[in-house]
């Protein structure tokens, strides 16, 4: 897992080939609970409710990853990566 930035997008999930892993979700859910709570890390006063709030996050993309349909093919992993850094690339040149 990245460090602690809240800066990072949440990636889509649905419809890859493999499907998401459990730790993909589970980062997303922490990264959600993060940027909605404001906090990185919470206090020890709210680390249980932060806690809960992910694993009931996490569990709820679990059910809908696997109640989506969809006709469109399965994308492929790596092809979407260097997609995603061609369009960055683009976005960020200087030229």
């Amino acid at each position: 897992m990245r460090g602690p930035s809240m800066c990072r997008n949440i990636r889509t999930l649905h419809n890859f080939e493999p499907p998401a892993t459990r730790d993909e979700v589970h980062g997303a859910a922490l990264q959600y609970v993060r940027k909605i709570s404001g906090s990185t890390q919470p206090s020890q006063a709210n680390a249980d409710a932060f806690a809960r709030a992910v694993e009931a996050v996490s569990a709820a993309t679990h059910r809908l990853l696997d109640e989506l349909v969809t006709a469109a093919p399965p994308k492929n992993r790596e092809v979407e990566a260097v997609k995603a850094r061609e369009r960055s690339a683009a976005r960020y040149s200087t030229g």
